[in-house]
């Protein structure tokens, strides 16, 4: 009797075993999933690891003095694109709203939609650069041969000069890097339409 109730007492302790492991599994899975979002924020709202700020408008000229802005593009090797700065350099006073432009092409033989990360160095200089209006926040879809001019639209915060940690830096470089994109199905919709207009 003994024997059938220490046996019964043991599958009853191993269920809960395997349920509460179970629970720990789904829970850190769970955190796995929400660590990339919930990163993400932090890095916008602390200018974390170089990350720009949105803004609707810029302060106009506050009477800072000015700074450099370097502009910066790569291409991933997997995306068969042209992809550059028209502006190399700008200077600009801290706080006066601006527009660059990038231009890129799609030197391959096929649609392809791109989209673009960015970084600013300094890093800790991300969260005083303010983008109003950005080719960034969109993907791109360039036809084989289509060259597109794409707008970037900044200022920097002239609270930039409030902290001491950064009111030294004169010069600030905004990266981007284009590659394919995940989602292609723009693309393919492109492609297919391609495909039925040369049946006809």
């Amino acid at each position: 009797m003994d024997t059938i109730q220490n046996k019964n007492n043991l599958k009853f302790k191993n269920k809960k075993i395997i349920l509460i492991i179970g629970f720990i599994g789904f829970f850190m899975l769970s955190l796995s999933f929400a660590a990339v979002p919930l990163y993400d924020l932090f890095c916008r709202v602390t200018g974390f690891g170089g990350t720009t700020q949105t803004a609707d408008s810029a302060p106009g000229n506050t009477s800072h003095p000015n700074i450099n802005i370097r502009f910066e593009s790569n291409v991933k090797t997997s995306l068969n694109w042209d992809f550059y700065a028209q502006t190399k350099v700008v200077t600009i006073p801290v706080g006066e709203e601006k527009t660059i432009y990038y231009q890129a092409k799609n030197l391959g033989d096929k649609p392809i939609v791109g989209t673009a990360t960015f970084n600013v160095t300094p890093s800790k200089a991300g969260q005083y650069f303010m983008k109003i209006d950005c080719f960034c926040f969109v993907e791109q879809l360039l036809k084989p041969g289509e060259s597109m001019r794409m707008p970037v639209t900044f200022f920097i915060d002239p609270e930039f000069f409030t902290n001491e940690y950064v009111n030294e830096i004169n010069e600030i470089t905004l990266s981007y890097t284009f590659m394919e994109s995940m989602d292609q199905s723009l693309a393919n919709e492109l492609k297919l339409q391609d495909f039925q207009g040369n049946k006809i």
